[in-house]
């Protein structure tokens, strides 16, 4: 049975850096559609990718949308470019003034930017306006990175009742991607700025690493292990929500995007 997989990354190789995460988001993207699926990804454009040389440019039909965040204006501007080798399409989520820094989540020294959490927000807002434009209707959309957090709380708060979103199953990868600290403390409140009337988001008053994996697993529904380093509580917290779990299997693994086929059918 074929699906409709809505990616949402926080990163992907070539355009930033390998990582662990971004060269699984880059695989198992192209792997789906060779496998019958229809896809379509997304992840920030962060200022640090080089616009020229991946040849991305702007949607203008896509663009222009303003996103309220914490009571300000921000613009929503869309960008597509293709990865030719996978054939793989790629939109990208921008703004000028949470994404034109030459940077990803952190400064040169590692300090993470203070608006982490309103750049998060921003992305997921407009991450789903944006297939909503495309009018296309995902069965699975599957997160992957803390970055992407507030996909599924949107999901199943905000859009629950939107036809393009009313069936649609949420797959939240996890890895070894942990920050220090917490994020702002405001920033359950922010969500809640955004309609979101839920319970969980005294969770987040300690929005914490820890505390945004069990945020975001309250809306999922199947878990992955998507890394052998993911944080030893956050695994045990996905074993006990009772969730549908894939366990991490080495990318080397034969049957490797079989599973993860076979894994997006079972839980439709």
């Amino acid at each position: 049975m074929a699906s409709k997989i809505l990616y949402v990354c926080q990163e992907i190789t070539p355009y930033l850096p390998e990582t662990e995460g971004s060269r699984l988001c880059r695989a198992l993207t192209q792997a789906m559609q060779e496998h019958g699926n229809e896809i379509r990804t997304f992840m920030p454009r962060y200022g640090c990718i080089n616009e020229r040389r991946h040849q991305l440019h702007e949607v203008i039909r896509l663009s222009g949308m303003n996103l309220i965040i914490d009571d300000n204006d921000h613009q929503l501007i869309i960008k597509v470019a293709s990865i030719p080798a996978a054939r793989v399409q790629i939109y990208f989520i921008d703004n000028d003034d949470y994404f034109s820094r030459k940077a990803v989540l952190a400064d040169d020294e590692g300090s993470y930017f203070p608006d982490n959490d309103e750049r998060a927000i921003f992305f997921a807002r407009g991450v789903l306006e944006t297939v909503k434009k495309l009018r296309w209707t995902p069965t699975v959309v599957h997160c992957h990175g803390w970055f992407t957090a507030v996909v599924p709380v949107y999901l199943k708060r905000v859009f629950a009742d939107d036809p393009i979103f009313r069936d649609v199953k949420v797959v939240v990868s996890l890895y070894g991607d942990g920050f220090p600290g917490e994020l702002d403390p405001g920033f359950g409140a922010k969500i809640a700025g955004e309609g979101v009337k839920d319970k969980n988001l005294s969770i987040l008053d300690a929005p914490s690493y820890e505390n945004l994996c069990r945020f975001v697993m309250e809306y999922a529904d199947g878990v992955v292990a998507a890394s052998p380093d993911v944080d030893p509580k956050v695994l045990d917290m996905a074993r006990a929500s009772g969730k549908p779990m894939l366990e991490y299997q080495s990318p080397e693994a034969e049957d490797f995007f079989d599973n993860y086929n076979r894994f997006y059918e079972a839980i439709q």
